[in-house]
């Protein structure tokens, strides 16, 4: 797996922030949508960012952890819900409506057969990973299978001429492999970065700690690199969405970052590759418990904090219109000059 992941050419970044202070008001005034457009321009390389053909990838797959108890929904809510989304029922259909967001559903490795379903991408690896309490998720050849499909969504939109994509999930028990990543790759004790996932009581937390515990206990984590984490954890959707946020900045496209699961790709490609996070905007912060101790690791500043743990990218898609605010700032709003207006500072 290798990826060639640049740093954005600052070259432009003084005629940049030159452009955002002239406009037509107070320096720093629009607050976060300075610090947006600014990333934004940064990452296209222009002053006149644009925001075109908006995709979202939503990832799917199953998880042998599930077997263990750790979840409040059965395992059969992965492939309902996806067949729910093709009908377009879902959360993330009516927040993809609402932006202009083309969908893109795949299946990575559901445990249910749903090639009658035209609408959803069959790129099924197995019918759900293994149970990484007694060994690894997946094989190093399913793996790569997993960051290829990833990689080849991310060129399915770029070359539709997407410049901004989001990516989402779907997948019952995929807080576990999240909250173990968030542990290992943010150095937190695991009883910090485990929350309710789906429901669960407080019973049921402190059944999916043990649980968690037992598999890292069985992990030798001191020998391992981060790569090997990621696999010997990870869902098929999960590494999927990596390869496709790897991808997507390889090609220099704004990356949505959703909620908890979705954060945890992040920090897991961040820790393959640095740089991925210049190109990053993180959505929000979710109701999950351990988020926001999740987004200090990259130092992220979400733009929404509304409550949301639902998954699918809704979170990120909410704010959406936060980011197309940021490039009509750049792109309408005159400059002290040809609004005839003193700059009085």
């Amino acid at each position: 797996m290798k990826f060639n992941i640049e740093v954005p050419k600052e070259d432009i970044k003084a005629l940049l922030v030159e452009k955002i202070d002239n406009l037509n008001k107070p320096k720093g005034s629009l607050g976060r949508l300075e610090e947006l457009a600014l990333q934004i321009g940064l990452i296209q390389q222009t002053l006149s960012p644009t925001l075109s053909h908006p995709c979202h990838l939503l990832f799917g797959g199953d998880h042998g952890i599930e077997r263990e108890g750790v979840s409040a929904s059965p395992r059969d809510v992965t492939w309902q819900q996806m067949i729910n989304f093709t009908k377009g029922g879902g959360g993330v259909n009516m927040l993809c409506r609402q932006h202009g967001f083309k969908l893109h559903i795949i299946d990575m490795g559901i445990d249910h057969e749903l090639t009658a379903y035209p609408t959803i991408i069959d790129r099924k690896i197995a019918y759900g990973t293994k149970n990484f309490l007694h060994g690894p998720a997946m094989t190093e050849e399913e793996f790569d299978r997993a960051i290829s499909t990833g990689k080849e969504m991310t060129d399915r939109c770029s070359e539709e001429g997407c410049t901004v994509i989001c990516m989402g999930e779907m997948g019952i028990a995929n807080t576990c492999p999240s909250s173990i990543w968030m542990s290992l790759f943010g150095n937190i004790p695991l009883s910090e970065c485990i929350g309710a996932g789906s429901g669960l009581d407080n019973e049921g937390i402190r059944h999916k700690e043990n649980v968690l515990k037992n598999a890292l206990i069985r992990f030798n984590a001191r020998s391992c690199q981060t790569i090997d984490a990621i696999r010997y954890f990870g869902g098929f959707e999960m590494v999927g969405a990596i390869g496709a946020m790897l991808r997507a900045a390889e090609h220099h496209m704004i990356i949505m970052a959703d909620g908890f699961i979705m954060t945890a790709c992040m920090l897991a490609a961040s820790r393959l590759y640095p740089n991925i996070l210049h190109y990053a905007v993180f959505g929000h912060c979710s109701g999950e418990s351990g988020h926001r101790r999740m987004l200090d690791c990259m130092n992220a500043k979400p733009l929404l904090s509304l409550g949301m743990r639902l998954g699918e990218g809704t979170g990120a898609l909410c704010a959406y219109p936060i980011i197309e605010s940021s490039v009509r700032m750049m792109n309408e709003m005159n400059n002290f000059n040809n609004a005839h207006i003193t700059k009085y500072f």
